[in-house]
């Protein structure tokens, strides 16, 4: 029976505008582009978001380095990555930027509203300036080593490889990037959202049930330890982001106006769907459950600082965060003088999005473990599980339907039982794919299809074929086969989008949806089969690596 429907609005983090889409940022958004086809082939209300983050010192610099204006290249990198993420069949329902009108509205919303509250205070604190510049100098102008970890060549906000935050002064050994000279401290008056009035309900929400995986819970709650912090939502100019109302040279921290663009984007599509009433989706309310996926690199600004900012501002909460780890390539960190370190459109210069899809499914769940993409495992899965056990099924089977019963589908269903136990199958692997364990929805597909195809390697269909009183069993063993792969498609269909689209035109019928897969196809007119997927060539993947390694350096 089909479920009620559910109202869902997802988000994927927002890529930052500085540089090019890479397979990292790809795990993210395949995970979140496969847990929003799922759900609507459940019958679902979805709506799926990302965009730009346009704000920050990283955008003022790569600006610089282009000699060009930083809404210039923002414009510019979010044409590539739009074209990137819909090379990878990212399927968004609006993909817009913070470096918008209706974030800048929504900005100054939250603002007066925390301030109404009483949630923002001024403070004189030290910041790092360079003598020399002349200025004060924003988090990622300043370089050094992580107070916290001790990693070398970290910027002067957060290090990506521990995670902390901090200020620049914070670090070990700081170095003004402009200019190379120490930077000294100078004071200058801040703006702070006071996040320690929200100590309890951030608690109470960070251990309630289902917003969080328990691994990510207990790391967030070590935040808890020594007391929240106040935030800094305040950056000194030059700085490009939007002015804070009510002064002359101070600005929104890029970390207070990113989350809020998920409001923004909605608000964009909003306007384009009239029936999408934003207070429905964005007061405190039950009927619309709202996702984030995003890295674990970032889950204390989604977790911690997003949830009080909504609070403070009187809008709902998230129903839970959804947490990913890192990617590596053949086991090693992202790399440029190794070639691992892959861009989205170098991937697509070389291979099917799909293939990428897939692999990344047969590894995910919902922990944030990482995820390494060994390129000897991707050859194989590739070619074992897609082509020689999925396909596979069809292509034996059609040649016989196409060649030898004029491209229709027995009268009668062969081993009814077979088709049942597929068809059950269909629960536990939506179960899975519901709460992201892609992985195990991956494998019992793969189960079914070592059923599928030892099935037919019993009934030998190309020698039942020979005689004449065995004919109509080929029939009903290849049109058993179709259906087979016909339900074993519809599951793989939040994974290969494209390809499930090829099916559903081979055989000759409407969309597949999970209530349909029930539906057997008997007595059915199919089209002439075509190949649907290509094996991996060894040499393909050597030299995507070898050209990445050139083209890098």
């Amino acid at each position: 029976m089909q479920q009620t429907q559910r109202k869902l609005l997802i988000t994927s983090a927002l890529p930052y505008a500085n540089g090019s889409i890479h397979l990292g940022h790809l795990l993210e958004h395949i995970q979140a582009d496969i847990w929003t086809r799922f759900q609507k082939m459940q019958g679902h209300h979805c709506i799926f978001l990302s965009g730009e983050d346009a704000h920050g010192t990283p955008v003022m610099l790569a600006a610089k380095q282009y000699n060009v204006e930083p809404e210039e290249l923002v414009q510019e990198i979010a044409k590539e990555h739009s074209r990137d993420l819909k090379g990878f069949y990212i399927d968004f329902d609006d993909y817009y930027t913070t470096h918008s009108p209706e974030n800048e509205e929504l900005i100054t919303l939250f603002y007066t509203r925390m301030q109404a509250k009483g949630d923002i205070h001024v403070k004189v604190i030290a910041q790092a300036y360079d003598t020399e510049a002349s200025m004060f100098l924003p988090d990622r102008y300043v370089k050094g080593s992580c107070p916290c970890c001790k990693t070398p060549d970290q910027y002067g906000d957060n290090c990506e490889v521990c995670g902390s935050t901090y200020t620049p002064l914070d670090l070990i050994d700081p170095r003004s990037i402009l200019s190379g000279t120490i930077p000294i401290a100078k004071e200058s008056e801040h703006y702070f959202f006071q996040l320690s009035r929200y100590t309890d309900f951030l608690h109470e929400w960070i251990t309630a049930n289902n917003h969080l995986t328990e691994e990510v819970r207990n790391k967030l709650l070590e935040w808890f330890k020594e007391g929240l912090h106040d935030l800094d939502i305040s950056r000194d100019t030059p700085y490009f982001g939007f002015k804070i109302p009510g002064t002359k040279n101070k600005y929104f921290y890029v970390w207070v106006d990113a989350p809020i663009g998920y409001m923004a984007v909605f608000k964009h599509l909003a306007a384009r769907r009239p029936a999408l009433d934003f207070d429905s989706y964005w007061v405190n309310t039950k009927k619309v459950e709202l996702y984030h996926f995003v890295g674990k690199d970032i889950v204390n600004f989604h977790a911690i600082f997003w949830p009080a900012m909504l609070k403070s501002a009187d809008f709902r909460t998230p129903s839970a965060i959804f947490v990913h780890g890192y990617l590596t390539i053949n086991g090693q960190k992202m790399s440029k003088s190794r070639g691992t370190f892959i861009t989205a459109r170098h991937y697509l210069q070389h291979f099917d999005p799909e293939y990428l899809r897939y692999y990344f499914a047969a590894k995910l769940n919902k922990n944030a473990e990482d995820i390494d993409l060994n390129f000897n495992d991707f050859f194989q899965r590739i070619n074992s599980d897609l082509v020689g056990k999925l396909v596979n099924i069809a292509s034996r089977c059609a040649s016989f339907i196409n060649k030898k019963f004029a491209n229709k589908l027995s009268k009668t269903c062969y081993s009814p039982e077979l088709i049942q136990q597929f068809i059950e199958k269909g629960d536990e692997i939506a179960h899975a794919y519901e709460h992201r364990e892609f992985s195990r929805a991956i494998r019992i597909n793969m189960e079914l299809a070592d059923s599928a195809n030892q099935m037919i390697n019993a009934e030998k269909p190309w020698e039942l074929i020979k005689v004449d009183e065995q004919v109509e069993r080929a029939h009903a063993v290849c049109s058993l086969g179709l259906n087979l792969f016909r339900i074993l498609m519809t599951y793989l269909k939040p994974v290969l989008p494209v390809t499930a689209e090829k099916v559903e035109i081979f055989l000759n019928m409407g969309a597949m949806t999970w209530e349909n897969r029930r539906n057997l196809l008997s007595n059915h007119t199919i089209l002439s089969f075509s190949p649907l997927l290509q094996r991996v060539q060894k040499e393909a993947i050597h030299a995507m690596q070898m050209s990445n390694v050139v083209t890098s350096r």
